[in-house]
Order: structure tokens, then C-alpha cells, then sequence
């Protein structure tokens, strides 16, 4: 059987990191995070990483980042790009963006043919989280995807608030619905507390499970994302600042009775660095994992 894909959305690290040349190490000899994560594919039995850059830094991002994983690693590039849209449409005057996460994962369409997982390329997720997903795309059946949950307490950021997507599961533990909190943090009290979207502040209960934009699909994911991104545009492709995100789609794909999304409840530890913050305990924590043996020294 061939090797599952993953695939890195990385188009919008330019912005995000102020440039590529600012991308922070975290790891003890310079590592970013990126490279924990290609690394944890690896071992986990990916055969491929495709990532999803802009055209504006390809140069950049090739010769400082995808040239470290060469030698290990099947690398390819894509490119999000804004005119990449289905027949019928171009874009809005004014339209300086492209439209979101779904639309980024559009782009690799033409160059996945196989299960694939998608990350953020900024965020750690741990080598269980590859593990549990590439033995889900090992055995992934048509129309069956999956989404890795973390405990909302392991994705918390002790410098301010977060947003997060709350994850209800049914009696076969698949997703049903992902119920977006804004401003979630610990309080005074030790309960942690969320604005819900009808502006009510609630207690999130403890082990509630999150997303963190982990996911994994077959290939035939690619033609049902196309009729959801379709009718997106036909309803808000002429908004200049809408964008169709993965979990409006597979919340869409669910509920149509077109997919089932199982739930990899994984026992990593997320970081990020959400404020300035937050790098000096994602370098401590990477120190820690070290330490327990987890990582080498050095991933090269």
C-alpha cells in the first residue's frame, strides 16, 4: 500500500512570522517546529510532504526549510494561488486574499492521489498525533476522515486567551459538531471559561476535546471539498474578506450524511506560540521531551 502524504499548509508564513528569516528556533540547535514535524511524519511512515507556500517566498522557503528534508523525505511544493478558483468565477475587485484554509488544500488536488493528513506549519503536535494518524490512513475507507482531538487543557496558553473549536462526539465517538469558543482561558476560580458564539460565557468542561486543525482524508475528499468551495463562492465569494475553512467543510460533509469523521484522541501535548510569551515554555517543553528521550539531540 502507498505511504500516506502530508501535506503542510504554509502559505500564510510570511505574514505570520514577519518573513522566513524570522522563524524561530525552538529546538536546541536551531530547530523550528516545522522540522519537528516533518521529523514525527517520518517515523510515524509518511512517504511524502507537499507543502502549500505562495509563490512571493518559494525561493526562500525551498532553500531554507525544504532542502533540510530532501534527503529523507519525497518533498514537493505547491502554490496557493488567488485566481486558483472553479470554472465560473474570478475574483472580486479588491480581493487581496486568498480564501482561506479550504481553499488551500484545493491547491493540492492536482498532486495528491493518496490518504493524506493536513497540519498547520507552525504548530507542534507530538509523535502520537502522526502515529494515530497515519495508522488511520493506513486503513481509511471511501468517505471516512478523521480529525486528531486533544484535551482542551493541553492546548491552553498560560500568557492569555485562545479560541478554539469544542468537539461534540456521538455513541460511536465520531464528530458531530464542532462548536466554535472565543477568549477561553483559566480563571481565578480554576475552571476555564469560553465565549460561546452567542456571547455568553460558559464553562468548558475539563477533557473536552479540541480541534487543532489535524486532519486526515482519502483522495476522494478532494472532489466533495470542490461542491462545498463551490457554493461557498456562490454565497460569499464576493465578501473581499471571507474565507472557507476544513471544518466548515467536513461539518458540512457530516451532517449531508456524505462522510463520517472519526475522532484520534491523541496523548501529545499541543504548543504553540500564540503570544511572545509562550516560545520560551514551547523551548522548555521541547527540552523536556528531549530529556524523556522522545526527540534526539539533533533531528539531522
Amino acid at each position: 500500500m502507498k505511504k500516506p502524504t502530508l501535506v503542510v499548509l504554509a502559505a500564510g508564513m510570511g505574514s505570520r512570522y514577519g518573513g522566513l528569516k524570522q522563524m524561530d528556533p525552538m529546538g536546541p540547535n536551531g530547530e523550528t517546529v516545522l522540522d519537528y514535524s516533518v521529523f514525527d511524519a517520518i517515523r510515524a511512515g509518511f512517504g511524502r510532504v507537499v507543502f502549500i507556500i505562495r509563490k512571493d517566498f518559494a525561493d526562500a522557503f525551498k532553500q531554507s526549510i525544504g532542502a533540510r528534508f530532501a534527503d529523507r523525505i519525497q518533498v514537493d511544493y505547491v502554490y496557493q494561488q488567488l485566481d486558483d478558483l472553479p470554472a465560473g468565477f474570478t475574483i472580486p475587485e479588491g480581493r487581496e486574499k486568498p480564501w482561506g484554509t479550504a481553499h488551500a488544500i484545493r491547491a493540492v488536488r492536482d498532486t495528491v492521489n493518496e490518504p493524506f493528513a493536513v497540519i498547520n506549519a507552525d504548530d507542534f503536535y507530538g509523535s502520537d498525533a502522526y502515529v494515530r494518524a497515519a495508522t488511520f490512513l493506513c486503513s481509511q475507507s471511501a468517505n471516512q476522515m478523521a480529525m486528531v482531538g486533544y484535551p482542551l487543557e493541553n492546548t491552553l496558553s498560560d500568557h492569555g486567551q485562545v479560541n478554539r473549536g469544542i468537539c461534540k462526539l456521538d455513541s460511536k465517538h465520531l464528530l458531530s459538531n464542532v462548536e466554535e469558543y472565543l477568549n477561553i482561558e483559566k480563571e481565578t476560580d480554576g475552571a476555564v471559561r469560553g465565549n460561546a458564539l452567542d456571547g455568553q460565557r460558559r464553562v468548558i468542561p475539563n477533557g473536552s476535546i479540541v480541534s487543532m486543525n489535524f486532519w486526515a482524508f482519502g483522495p476522494e475528499f478532494f472532489e466533495q471539498l470542490e461542491a462545498v468551495f463551490t457554493r461557498f463562492l456562490s454565497e460569499s465569494g464576493a465578501e473581499l474578506k471571507s474565507e472557507c475553512y476544513i471544518p466548515t467543510v467536513v461539518d458540512h460533509l457530516i451532517h449531508s450524511g456524505q462522510a463520517e469523521c472519526q475522532v484520534l484522541e491523541t496523548t501529545s501535548q499541543w504548543f504553540g506560540v500564540t503570544y511572545p510569551q509562550d516560545k520560551p515554555i514551547v523551548v522548555e517543553s521541547i527540552q523536556k521531551l528531549i530529556a524523556a528521550n522522545e526527540y534526539p539531540h539533533s533531528l539531522q
